[in-house]
């Protein structure tokens, strides 16, 4: 049986688990949640917020995380099954435009409202 990538893995820890780490993260999200709800009905604001995200997504993706990917075939296979274990890569979608027109409040009978 294999022991999962932790803190003395020589590449660091793979999940950034720990009560430091759970503590900041949990930081993190309540502040985003308040960022979000301060900009509640304001969709400007809220448009800004998730570019934001969506740049910290890409610049953690193709930095730091490729950075820190296992060199051996081996040890990437194991990151890559414990990804598809714990839920998947992360990933932020964008809506279609066409489902953002779908809303009652843009039906055809009613032009430039």
């Amino acid at each position: 049986m294999t022991q999962p990538p932790g803190p003395s893995s020589p590449r660091g820890s793979a999940t950034g688990s720990g009560p430091t780490a759970d503590r900041r993260l949990q930081v993190l999200r309540d502040a985003v949640q308040a960022l979000v709800a301060d900009r509640r009905d304001d969709s400007a604001g809220l448009l800004e917020l998730l570019r934001e995200l969506e740049r910290f997504h890409r610049q953690i993706e193709q930095g730091p995380f490729r950075e820190s990917l296992p060199d051996g075939r081996n040890a990437l296979y194991q990151l890559l099954q414990d990804m598809e274990r714990s839920g998947g890569w992360p990933y932020i979608p964008r809506p279609r435009l066409r489902s953002l027109l779908k809303r009652p409040e843009f039906s055809p009978d009613q032009p430039g409202q």
